[in-house]
């Protein structure tokens, strides 16, 4: 999924799609490029970058008006699969 980053608001949020699936200290990919969520909000995350990080990437070369591709925590993506095979539920156990 992809999210342009100088769009005004809301179309900069964090996609609805993926917005339960971002948590505090995960991970998420920017441009294939794997970030730790420093803090997360109602529809938007934030993720701390290093100098190394800049550095070593080409997130240095993103200008405002640029699209990026979002990818969120593998774990939680297995974990949503899990539960929505196991189905509802069930309360009475």
């Amino acid at each position: 999924m992809s999210m342009d980053l100088s769009a005004p608001a809301p179309a900069r949020e964090t996609p609805a799609a993926l917005r339960h699936l971002i948590a505090e200290k995960g991970s998420e990919a920017v441009d294939g490029i794997s970030l730790t969520v420093s803090a997360r909000g109602r529809g938007w995350f934030e993720a701390a970058l290093i100098p190394h990080t800049i550095a070593a990437t080409n997130l240095s070369d993103r200008k405002p008006g640029d699209s990026v591709n979002l990818e969120v925590d593998l774990i939680a993506r297995y974990l949503e699969s899990l539960l929505e095979a196991r189905g509802p539920a069930r309360r009475d156990r």
